[in-house]
């Protein structure tokens, strides 16, 4: 990995189902994702500016930084999986240097929802940050069936989605709301998302 690159592939590989409904089982609506998305979100004097066109199933990224002390070269996420539908800034692990959390959600039945998401490092430059995809935790995906809806709380990243038992539509699930939540934690080759809790609601 290249943490420093301009240019990130496309199939992020911490995709994970998202809804492909208009209004998902939580009431939220993903109009705004029909339209351009940019948004100027400033922690600890380094500021992000995020970029997207939301003009198809398939869109390009970019997070411009400033403030970083060594390296403020935009990065571009091509033709990444959907439109993006929030953005938030945070230091969830308290070290000073914060982050950024870009939420994307697919167009079509059967959906994609993925996180894209950025350290910057002691300020100096952006390093990515891994979300484990929720497909290879057997328990916890169970009944899922999209319709995430992601946050920032109480320095952890927080996942929510329904839970759908057998026979349920995709409309009206009846398992209840599955929450996940993840902190920040170092990792060989970048930054993770580790799960600390599981809750079912």
């Amino acid at each position: 990995m290249k943490k420093n690159s301009c240019c990130i592939s496309s199939r992020l590989r911490h995709c994970i189902l998202a809804s492909a409904l208009l209004i998902s089982p939580f009431g939220h609506s993903t109009a705004d994702a029909q339209q351009g998305f940019d948004k100027v979100l400033t922690l600890e004097s380094i500021t992000f500016q995020i970029n997207c066109p939301n003009a198809g199933s398939l869109n390009d990224v970019t997070i411009a930084p400033s403030g970083l002390k060594e390296i403020n070269t935009p990065i571009t996420i091509n033709e990444a999986d959907g439109s993006v539908t929030g953005a938030e800034v945070a230091d969830i692990n308290g070290d000073g240097s914060p982050e950024i959390y870009i939420y994307l959600t697919s167009a079509g039945s059967g959906s994609y929802g993925s996180l894209i998401a950025y350290s910057a490092n002691h300020n100096k430059s952006l390093s990515e940050i891994y979300l484990p995809p929720l497909e290879n935790d057997k328990s916890n995906a169970k009944g899922y069936m999209g319709h995430d809806r992601f946050s920032i709380a109480e320095n952890h990243l927080v996942r929510r989605f329904p839970v759908y038992r057998d026979n349920d539509s995709n409309a009206k699930p009846t398992g209840g709301t599955r929450q996940l939540e993840y902190k920040l934690v170092p990792g060989e080759a970048s930054w993770q998302l580790k799960l600390i809790k599981s809750s079912l609601q």
